[in-house]
């Protein structure tokens, strides 16, 4: 019976095993392991000694089996990813240190250019603000007559002969015989000339000396006096200069525009040229089209370029007349000019004259009360001396 059993056993065992197969590899894709011996006697007696399954659980067995193997790969797999991250980890934050460290660098650079640029704005403002004051002292004009006396290149440009001093005796004699002979022979000769031949050149250099005296004495006369007039309106300009400079500043620190300079409202003006009267004959049409100011100059230099010169004749004619009249105008405003300096020129003589009348008046003044002064010393030494005596 057993003989017969293991008989019939290969036949079988075949089918249920192509059967489990079949379903394994439907259910997973797993590489079939074929026999090394294809002995069919030991292929049924590993059946017999097998536990018979069914094929619902040996396909269990071999998923479970399968999931053991993964999970045995898995972890070896997940530790050698990890090892990458963290050495990619470690060169990112090499990197990040080193991209760091290279923007502190940067920041300090960029922190002391920062520093520099500020220093070159402060001096930079600092200078632009001197410029301004310079320009601000410019536009002060003092509104005052300066010097008194008259410096000594005045005198000379008038042609004023220059006062020398008195040739004594011998000099004049030499110079009448000068021609004759030299001045070691004349020096010897001058020594045996009689007193009565002397007496002519010593009366001529007597009455010179006597003239360059008088003259001299005037001229000290009338410095000394001015010395102190000259030292008060020296105050007094002082005086003035400080208040017009201290109002000056005062006016320049509340307008913080530009002061425009002044002008002369009796000069003429300027002719204009023939494109600007050009555009004053276009100027109201254009307006009147509401263009703007930068408009209405684009167009009049197109239309005035474009012109010919026999629609331009009527402009320049125009402004040849208007400059003929300029130069009219400026000739007699010229004139008048002049006129105004003479007459300032004049006004200061007279007033020179004046004030040295006044300084004159104030020497004199002063000498009265020197000589008082030395009156009353002098008699009241007397008075001590007469009372010692006593």
């Amino acid at each position: 019976m057993l003989d017969t059993a293991i008989a019939e056993m290969p036949n079988r065992k075949p089918r249920a095993t192509n059967i489990v197969v079949g379903k394994v590899s439907d259910a997973a894709p797993s590489p079939i392991q074929i026999p090394s011996d294809s002995n069919p006697a030991k292929e049924n007696h590993d059946t017999l000694s097998q536990p018979r399954t069914s094929p619902k659980k040996s396909v269990k067995a071999a998923a479970f089996k399968k999931q053991a193997k993964q999970t045995q790969t898995q972890p070896s797999s997940f530790e050698k990813e990890l090892e990458e991250m963290q050495e990619k980890l470690q060169a990112m934050r090499l990197e990040m240190e080193k991209t760091e460290e290279l923007l502190k660098e940067k920041d300090e650079i960029l922190k002391i250019k920062e520093e520099e640029l500020e220093t070159k704005g402060r001096k930079h403002d600092k200078l632009q603000m001197e410029l301004k004051q310079l320009q601000k002292l410019k536009e002060f004009k003092p509104t005052m007559a300066f010097p008194i006396a008259q410096p000594v290149e005045d005198k000379k440009k008038k042609g004023c002969t220059e006062k020398k001093r008195p040739a004594p005796p011998y000099i004049l004699w030499c110079k009448d015989q000068w021609a004759e002979e030299v001045s070691n022979v004349l020096g010897a000769k001058w020594k045996n000339v009689s007193p009565e031949e002397k007496r002519p050149y010593e009366e001529r250099y007597q009455v010179d000396k006597e003239a360059y005296l008088q003259v001299t004495a005037k001229e000290k006369r009338e410095v000394e006096a001015m010395h102190p007039l000259e030292e008060k309106h020296k105050q007094k300009m002082a005086m003035e200069l400080l208040e017009q400079y201290m109002q000056f500043k005062q006016e320049a620190k509340k307008e913080n525009k530009k002061s425009k300079k002044e002008k002369d409202p009796l000069k003429p003006k300027h002719p204009m040229s023939a494109f600007f009267l050009f555009t004053n004959d276009r100027r109201p049409a254009l307006v009147a089209e509401n263009k703007t100011v930068t408009e209405i100059a684009k167009i009049t230099g197109e239309e005035w370029k474009n012109m010919t010169e026999e629609q331009k004749l009527p402009y320049e004619e125009m402004t040849r007349k208007n400059k003929e009249k300029y130069m009219q105008e400026m000739e007699a405003y010229k004139e008048m000019k002049e006129e105004e300096a003479s007459n300032l020129k004049k006004e200061g003589e007279k007033l020179m004259k004046l004030q040295k009348h006044e300084a004159l008046q104030l020497l004199k003044k002063k000498e009265k009360t020197q000589n008082i002064i030395k009156r009353t010393k002098e008699e009241q030494k007397k008075k001590k001396e007469e009372k010692r005596k006593c």
